[in-house]
């Protein structure tokens, strides 16, 4: 079923050399084949992902696909639905996160935990099994796979809801699976697009929030947004001053060379967690083992979420007023947002208006 009086078009802002990675031109695009559980959608707003940058500019290695039409943070309206879809209709608000297909049939899948389904299909810069290229938000619509299509709750703007849908679910996530909620002590590591949306939940969940920054300008918007204490890790001692008082620690912040990773270990509980959510260009540092192995503590990484943690991640934004801090720009100025992210110039997030026709 589909619009009676409008077909789609396909059209997107794409990169066509690594590099030249902010230079965005715009083509038309071929979509996946339409299967039977597939949905249209036409995009009304695309936030800017760190994501993006670090595949456009090959930050990641790997094989790059181009032309690559990035973006993952994707709101729109239901065009389309395939013969065996049941849980949307043409006209609904949906969201689209950083996965696009699994198998659905692993372990994983079947657990709820589909994210980590060895055959998942990125967003963007990826393959389906058959072949065809997965293509991103920077572009005027999406096919969808219905299990990776998300109801947005009436109680939240389009805009603001955007973010959610990568930024959002990574770290929540890990949140929900380290058991954060009421009587918890959690450390958020950096402020950023990730990092002030990690802030919101964790307090919407109950707990005392430190945030740990190397800017002491950030405090001011960390207390903003909800945290107890704020503590600036460039100063030598922080370690020393909050020595096994964190019992979840969420790292947003780049974990490579020069982050000091043994430092975050001190100030671990017993048993306490250190999570990773952001994927660096380059290796993790390395660490002495017995800051790990004499208190029991866990070094951990996540991946964004599954369908059902995140129908759970949006009600949580919409009863506690999760919001993201966003910068709208039309899509055309998508260079200018991929290099604001780069240069760490936003605050918190670019939102892209879809703006072709």
């Amino acid at each position: 079923m589909s619009s009676e009086n409008d077909q789609l078009v396909w059209k997107a802002y794409a990169v066509k050399d690594t590099k030249k990675w902010s230079e965005f031109e715009i083509i038309n695009f071929e979509p996946k084949t339409f299967d039977d559980y597939d949905i249209d959608i036409k995009i009304n707003y695309c936030g800017v992902c760190g994501s993006d940058v670090h595949t456009i500019t090959g930050g990641w290695g790997g094989n790059t696909i181009l032309p690559l039409i990035t973006g993952h943070e994707i709101i729109g309206t239901v065009h389309r639905v395939g013969p065996k879809v049941t849980e949307f209709h043409v006209g609904d608000r949906v969201g689209v996160g950083a996965q696009i297909w699994s198998c659905l049939e692993c372990e994983s899948c079947k657990a709820d935990k589909e994210q980590y389904c060895a055959k998942a299909v990125d967003t963007y810069n990826d393959k389906y099994p058959n072949g065809d290229i997965a293509h991103g938000g920077y572009s005027t619509a999406i096919r969808a796979h219905e299990r990776f299509t998300f109801p947005i709750p009436k109680e939240l703007d389009s805009k603001m809801a955007a973010p959610l849908m990568c930024a959002g679910i990574t770290v929540y996530s890990p949140l929900k699976a380290n058991n954060v909620g009421k009587g918890k002590v959690v450390g958020i590591v950096g402020i950023g697009g990730l990092g002030h949306l990690a802030i919101q939940f964790a307090k919407a969940m109950g707990a005392k929030v430190i945030v740990f920054s190397h800017s002491p300008s950030k405090e001011k918007d960390a207390r903003e947004l909800g945290a107890d204490e704020f503590v600036v890790t460039s100063d030598a001692s922080f370690a020393n001053q909050w020595e096994r008082k964190i019992d979840v620690l969420l790292s947003t912040a780049d974990v490579s060379s020069g982050f000091p990773l043994g430092d975050f270990f001190k100030v671990l509980a017993a048993e306490g967690t250190f999570v990773v959510v952001g994927i660096p260009d380059d290796k993790l540092p390395q660490f002495a083992a017995p800051g790990l192995v004499l208190k029991g503590a866990k070094l951990a990484g996540s991946k964004i979420g599954s369908k059902k943690g995140i129908i759970e991640m949006l009600e949580l934004a919409a009863k506690h007023d999760v919001k993201a801090w966003i910068e709208e720009l039309p899509m055309k100025e998508c260079g200018t947002a991929v290099k604001d992210v780069k240069e760490g110039h936003v605050r918190y997030r670019h939102i892209l208006k879809m703006d072709l026709e």
